[in-house]
């Protein structure tokens, strides 16, 4: 498959790392030189320096015979043109843009292929709101990923001392909560992937993924650590595009101060906002901090476009007695250096933006992709169809499909059902799976996996 990515900052850069390692066959348009310089000489990539929504740009770069548009550059103009101009001269079938200003995403007649043909539209910073929307609901999450509607949700929770499930085989878990059906997907112990069984035990410090019915997903929780209360008070560095959409979706649902360093910016969010309230100063301000009484607050998000304010900000209000930090990470390399010590949750705006480009380059039919831990672990819902004949998993009990290495199955949704995934459960056509693969090399064994045969047609 031909990938064509336009933009090498930190999405289109990360994104051409995470499919070069796929073996896509990716080609990158920048006009820096330098950045494309440095790119090419550590990945398996092509890179053309130049214009992206140029047409001879695109026309050297083969967009003649591209299966798919990225176009992830940093003005929307330069996205929007090139796609048209690639459905226009090049016929390229899949055409996929970021798109950030709300002056175009509010336009629903706008993006389809009588007007602007633009397949599907990414907003990162709709992606991240959403996100650390659900952060907010579940006190004490590390990751909560929506999987068919949001009928099922898988979580990622680090188990603390003292947590009734500490110590405890997993077979535990069922025998404790009989009414409560769950899966634990996976285990990372000291950044070590772990395929769980019923006689895994789980120790502290452990990051336990696991998936159930949205309904259960608080009761599973309180298992893995000490039921917390609800989120009340919740404090929002960086009035920027990402904090101004988030103090807009949580501030019918928490007592929302959203703090702003530029006077101008501060005003126009106090105009737009109904019951948050805009603090005009810098989150870095102990004083200002303290005058907001952050030993009371709940919640603290920082999402600031510059990292050291974001990083610097959130350890100063854990030090003064915030429950809960939320950071936003540009650089993807520094996620993991600051998540798990006085950081609880880091997110990285290209990770939570490349989960929802993969499901357009996986070769089965995929509804939905969450790429995790910095790209090397993937959750996928993929849709299963055939039947017994043409395909390696419908008609199947769970414990007669071949996974792959590193794979687990953790819930399948049927019409409005969860089933979790338990050895008797057998697939039917249509159903979503919900997998979890530990080692991303075996994607191409799950997409192999779930490709109808030539029986079924």
């Amino acid at each position: 498959m031909k990938i064509l990515i336009l933009g090498a900052g930190q999405v289109g850069g990360t994104l051409a790392e995470s499919l070069a390692k796929e073996s896509f066959d990716i080609t990158l348009i920048d006009q820096d030189s330098d950045r494309l310089r440095e790119l090419g000489s550590r990945l398996d990539i092509q890179t053309i320096q130049g214009a992206a929504s140029h047409p001879n740009v695109l026309q050297r770069a083969g967009a003649d015979d591209a299966d798919i548009l990225v176009a992830v550059t940093s003005s929307d103009e330069v996205n929007i043109v090139a796609c048209q101009i690639c459905y226009s001269m090049f016929r390229t079938p899949t055409k996929i843009a970021r798109i950030r200003s709300g002056a175009y995403l509010n336009q629903n007649a706008l993006f389809d292929k009588h007007h602007v043909p633009i397949d599907r539209l990414i907003n990162p910073e709709q992606v991240v709101t959403e996100q650390i929307t659900e952060l907010l609901s579940h006190p004490g999450a590390l990751e909560v990923l929506d999987f068919a509607d949001g009928r099922a949700q898988l979580v990622a929770m680090r188990a603390y001392l003292g947590g009734p499930l500490v110590g405890q085989a997993l077979s535990f878990l069922s025998q404790h909560m009989p009414s409560v059906d769950t899966r634990v997907a996976a285990i990372f112990r000291r950044g070590q992937p772990i395929i769980p069984s019923g006689d895994t035990v789980i120790e502290t410090d452990d990051e336990v993924f696991f998936i159930a019915a949205r309904e259960h997903i608080t009761a599973v929780m309180g298992e893995l650590r000490k039921a917390e209360k609800p989120f009340r008070r919740v404090i929002i560095a960086g009035g920027g595009n990402i904090g101004a959409r988030l103090a807009a979706a949580t501030e019918n649902s928490y007592d929302v101060r959203i703090m702003e360093l530029n006077p101008q910016r501060a005003q126009d969010l106090a105009d737009h906002l109904n019951s948050a309230v805009v603090i005009q100063g810098s989150a870095t301000d102990r004083e200002l901090l303290l005058e907001e009484n952050i030993d009371q607050c709940d919640a603290f998000c920082a999402v600031t476009d510059d990292d050291e304010i974001n990083v610097m900000s959130s350890l100063m209000a854990k030090r003064l007695g915030v429950r809960q930090v939320i950071t936003l990470i540009g650089k993807t390399a520094y996620v993991d250096l600051v998540q798990g010590g006085e950081i609880d949750v880091a997110i990285s705006p290209q990770q939570a933006t490349i989960g929802t480009l993969l499901s357009y380059v996986r070769r089965a039919d995929v509804a939905r992709v969450h790429s995790l831990r910095r790209g090397a672990a993937e959750a996928i819902e993929a849709i299963a169809h055939g039947d017994r004949k043409s395909s390696k998993v419908v008609g199947r009990r769970i414990s007669e499909i071949k996974l792959p290495p590193g794979t687990t199955i953790g819930a399948i949704v049927r019409d409005d059902k969860v089933l979790i995934a338990h050895d008797d459960v057998i697939v039917a056509s249509d159903d979503h799976v919900i997998l979890f693969l530990v080692d991303k090399a075996q994607i191409g064994a799950v997409e192999r996996l779930f490709q109808v045969g030539l029986t079924f047609f």
